[in-house]
């Protein structure tokens, strides 16, 4: 029997001794986990991702030169959509946190996250594909209501980024997936990767589940 492979973690933020601080939590929980590379910010972590390989987790800061948080996740929808991205920062605006969930991040931690939060966490990224605390779930719910927004808190859609919308349009058509992949400018494998991400996102088992659910959210018409 062959031995389970470990979970590959990567780290982007430009505090170097907490990210140290992180990566020494990490080694005293067991060892199912290899990290794969850090970096200090997005630039880095552009460079050392296709030198590397793609993590299953990758634990993200906001406020980064060069490449902040916001701009390392719209490149890594685009490139790599099956990386799963935590977000450890100090920032607890609203504005900031409700951003990085529609862009798609799985999860958000403060900086002063707990050794049994972390755990609990990536455990959760790997089995059931988010970690959103209460405080996280709460500022998305308190900014729809701001905004007078009368959709369900609860729903999926509002943590969709637009490429995933777009995916999400395309596949209510007749083109397969090869041909949504080249309307996209991106290769098949990116698209099977955010039809597997949508799938866990909405909680869909197929390509019509996927129609059904556009409908109803009023992304397409019949």
């Amino acid at each position: 029997m062959s031995p389970k492979a470990k979970t590959k973690i990567a780290f982007v933020d430009d505090h170097t001794l907490f990210r140290k601080g992180l990566i020494s939590l990490i080694d005293i929980t067991g060892d199912d986990y290899s990290i794969i590379f850090e970096a200090d910010n997005g630039i880095e972590m552009k460079e050392k991702i296709q030198n590397n390989g793609e993590p299953d987790i990758l634990f993200l800061d906001v406020n980064m030169p060069k490449m902040d948080g916001f701009a390392c996740v719209e490149w890594l929808s685009q490139h790599y959509p099956l990386v799963k991205i935590l977000v450890v920062s100090m920032i607890e605006q609203e504005e900031t946190i409700v951003r990085m969930l529609r862009l798609g991040v799985k999860g958000y931690l403060c900086k002063d996250v707990e050794p049994k939060q972390l755990s609990e966490a990536i455990n959760a990224l790997l089995n059931k594909g988010y970690y959103y605390t209460d405080f996280v779930t709460g500022k998305l719910v308190h900014a729809l209501q701001q905004t007078g927004n009368t959709a369900d808190p609860n729903s999926n859609m509002l943590l969709l980024n637009d490429r995933e919308k777009s995916f999400l349009t395309l596949a209510c058509s007749d083109l397969t997936y090869n041909e949504i992949a080249a309307k996209m400018f991106l290769s098949p494998k990116t698209i099977d990767g955010y039809r597997d991400n949508l799938f866990e996102k909405l909680n869909v088992k197929s390509r019509v589940g996927l129609a059904l659910y556009a409908v109803k959210h009023g992304l397409v018409t019949l």
